[in-house]
């Protein structure tokens, strides 16, 4: 278990399976915090305090944060960011773990990462903008197969297109540009590899890296999806940079820290969880892209390792105090996830479904179940959404823990559920 962290009065705003792993590593800590969640879901709702509040009004979780004492504001997903709902609260003195509507670009427009990546020094695939079909078909040109097309603003996962497929690509690009610009990319060949820094707008601290499962199928089949699956640590890393230390540190000085750093410069200061989704190639690290918050499903299995207490870790990062916080933790033990999601998804869930064995599966040795979107009608469980479950399973080796997750999972049943059967099989062998 954690060292026990000083009580904390925290809200947490989002309704995931981020935010139920991200309470779970809270109350794993034993230190009496007082959390509530909004809005929450069914499976946090069993946990803690949640209250019906919209997490992209700033300034209505303001006004409630001050009435209810709240010392720490946890930020869980991209939208409230984007809106700017740490503004109006880092206006009135309360500590938020999450970047300004300013530093939020970062994740909410691509062409802003690009350029402060460019402006940084930060290595990454070689972006070009349209505007127009004329402008994307012309790239796709340039650049030449397999075709990266990217909707520049939030897509929850699925704006992302890479294709050897050119009328694909195009159409991909049709569709997105209805909703603004897209980025074209040079197509990076390699692992990828998602790691999350806190920052405190200066300086940073590593987490454990992770690698998710972004197409709905097994053998990286189908459409791309908000994840499916992930694991962590990842052990191959060892084979390229020794240590999974020595490549967390590469990172933190090519990518990390002088993003943060820009960002400072420019007077637009990151403080929260800054997300790196990256590519091992054979020239290097590169970044694919950033996020401003917790990955889903990477959350899930980095947080049960993480031996240093979170509470201490964000609540550092909120007050611009990381330079005196000690590099986060973690216990020798794997973790795998694997989601459940409803039948449909992504295109089209069906929700509403009823969803049993969730109690099971919870109680077998190393698993534990984040909801990600249930609700409680009629007394009975059911689906609200496309990912429904994170089945999260912990062991001594990856054989364990996936034969463990897979186990929780098989405890559960939704009809016509999805989900994958090969999530963290390449290293449990």
């Amino acid at each position: 278990m954690p060292v026990a962290q000083e009580e904390q009065r925290i809200l947490v705003l989002g309704s995931g399976a981020r935010e139920h792993a991200i309470i779970t590593a809270l109350l794993a800590e034993r230190a009496g915090h007082v959390i509530t969640v909004a809005p929450g879901n069914a499976g946090i709702a069993a946990d803690v305090e949640t209250v019906s509040l919209d997490p992209t009004n700033g300034a209505l979780v303001a006004e409630y944060a001050i009435e209810n004492g709240v010392e720490l504001v946890v930020v869980g997903p991209e939208a409230p960011l984007i809106a700017g709902v740490a503004d109006p609260l880092r206006t009135r003195g309360i500590p938020v773990f999450g970047p300004s509507k300013a530093a939020a670009q970062l994740e909410g427009s691509k062409a802003f990462a690009k350029r402060i990546m460019a402006e940084a020094g930060v290595p990454t695939g070689r972006p070009v903008s349209a505007g127009s079909v004329e402008q994307a078909v012309a790239a796709f040109d340039e650049l030449g197969a397999p075709y990266v097309v990217k909707a520049d603003g939030l897509a929850a996962g699925k704006g992302v297109l890479v294709t050897e497929d050119r009328q694909a690509a195009i159409d991909h690009a049709t569709y997105w540009l209805q909703h603004g610009p897209v980025v074209v990319e040079e197509f990076l060949d390699g692992e990828e590899v998602s790691l999350f820094f806190l920052s405190d707008g200066h300086d940073v601290r590593p987490l454990s890296p992770a690698q998710d499962y972004k197409r709905l199928g097994d053998g990286d089949a189908g459409p791309n999806t908000g994840g499916m699956g992930a694991y962590s640590p990842l052990p191959w890393l060892d084979e390229r940079w020794a240590s999974e230390q020595a490549f967390v540190d590469e990172v933190t000085d090519l990518v990390a820290l002088p993003t943060v750093r820009r960002l400072e410069h420019e007077g637009t200061p990151f403080v929260g969880l800054l997300y790196c989704g990256l590519i091992v190639t054979e020239q290097g690290v590169r970044v694919i892209e950033f996020n401003a918050r917790f990955g889903d499903p990477e959350t899930q299995v980095v947080l049960p390792r993480l031996a240093t207490p979170l509470s201490g870790l964000m609540a550092a990062a909120a007050t611009g105090q990381l330079a005196s916080a000690p590099r986060p933790e973690f216990r020798p033990e794997v973790a795998v996830t694997v989601v459940l999601a409803s039948e449909g998804y992504p295109e089209n869930p069906r929700t509403g479904r009823v969803v049993t064995g969730i109690d099971a599966a919870n109680a077998r040795d190393g698993v534990s179940v984040a909801h990600a979107a249930t609700a409680v009608l009629d007394d009975e469980l059911v689906a609200t959404g496309g990912r429904v479950l994170s089945v999260v399973a912990v062991g001594t080796d990856f054989a364990q823990a996936r034969e463990r997750a897979y186990a929780g999972l098989g405890d559960i049943a939704l009809e016509g559920a999805q989900y994958r059967t090969d999530i963290a099989a390449k290293v449990a062998r």
